[in-house]
């Protein structure tokens, strides 16, 4: 069991241990299932301070910060910069019952837009979520606590992700939830299931997930290149390039989620050429195979002087290989562990989950 130690606000609880359960999630590319495996891998190394430099989901980050590391976690997209506020940077805030309940309701003094009802109709959500959409996310804008407003966030963006065939956002198939025929994907009673006890449920997770490891914990939302501090490891964990040349650009899976954070800037953010109505795109070096081999070497020479430890694909661009030789430029002993038999999810290829480690 947790143990409270101090409450200065009813909605406030601190909690040393390392228990804290992380939420359940359904962000393409987790390592959630792999963290403990993580952890024994690296345990010996010494350190204390770590940058989880591409935090996605954020729980390597919030594993380290359960073992007492003082952590700081960046994402260059700004939904991801939520997760890591509420989850690792947060450590006393929790959303109450009231809270939740206000969050929920239509308020009288707020004139509600209705942008995702009016552009994303019939392509992710039925008309009337698409309106519960509106409502929670102009409430939840309206909040003046950032950790609040961090957990209310990632809330929505669970119960969002829940809802979708193949938990994405990339492509209009809403007609998938009510197609009369045999699935070998989703859960139509998940689907079924109302925004509103879906975004309950997981205020409850992100709640069990706040503690204290009294240390400074941080969250960024930078662009890696532009993160200034020095740290004794920093964890690598990039989007992943396929051999066949095949970038996973995240944006694209969860722009719908990037849109919401950014709500009053959202209309002039959309291509509205696309189908799905995804964000205009720009270019990412970690998914365009003629940059990312210049870029993982500029990013170990950033860090050279940091633990450095990478988590890749066994069949990535670059080939493990490559990455262990641009890694020793910068770091005298290079050691990889791989992990077998690990299923990615909707991944139909043989691939192992490797850890680099250069010291």
């Amino acid at each position: 069991m947790r143990q409270k130690v101090t409450n200065t606000h009813r909605s406030q609880m601190v909690f040393i241990e390392d228990d804290a359960t992380f939420p359940s999630t359904r962000f393409q590319g987790s390592k959630l299932k792999l963290v403990n495996w993580l952890w024994d891998t690296i345990k010996g190394l010494e350190f204390d301070t770590v940058l989880d430099a591409f935090g996605g989901t954020g729980c390597v980050g919030h594993m380290l910060k359960a073992k007492a590391k003082e952590v700081t976690y960046n994402d260059i997209l700004k939904f991801n910069w939520y997760i890591g506020t509420a989850l690792i940077e947060n450590d006393a805030t929790m959303l109450s019952d009231d809270d939740v309940d206000v969050l929920l309701a239509k308020d009288a003094s707020i004139k509600y837009p209705s942008f995702v009802e009016d552009i994303f109709s019939e392509i992710y959500f039925t008309d009337e979520e698409n309106r519960w959409i509106d409502i929670v996310v102009t409430n939840i804008a309206h909040l003046s606590d950032t950790y609040k407003k961090a957990l209310a966030y990632f809330a929505l963006f669970q119960a969002c992700i829940i809802k979708r065939p193949f938990n994405l956002f990339h492509r209009k198939n809403l007609y998938l939830r009510f197609s009369d025929v045999k699935r070998n994907f989703g859960n139509k009673t998940t689907w079924d299931t109302s925004f509103e006890a879906h975004f309950r449920h997981f205020v409850d997770e992100a709640n069990r997930a706040v503690f204290c490891n009294e240390r400074q914990n941080n969250a960024l939302n930078l662009d890696v290149f532009d993160v200034q501090d020095t740290f004794d490891l920093v964890y690598i964990d990039t989007p992943y390039i396929s051999n066949n040349g095949t970038g996973v650009d995240y944006l694209d899976f969860y722009h719908f989620l990037e849109g919401l954070v950014n709500y009053s800037k959202w209309p002039d953010m959309i291509d509205y050429n696309s189908k799905h109505k995804r964000l205009k795109r720009s270019s990412c070096i970690w998914t365009d195979k003629k940059k990312i081999f210049a870029a993982f070497d500029r990013l170990f020479c950033k860090f050279k002087d940091s633990i450095i430890v990478v988590s890749y694909r066994s069949d990535g661009i670059p080939s493990i290989c490559e990455l262990i030789r641009l890694l020793k430029r910068y770091k005298p002993s290079v050691e990889d562990i791989t992990r077998k038999n690990y299923k990615y999810v909707l991944s139909t290829n043989h691939s192992d989950e490797v850890l680099l480690i250069g010291t």
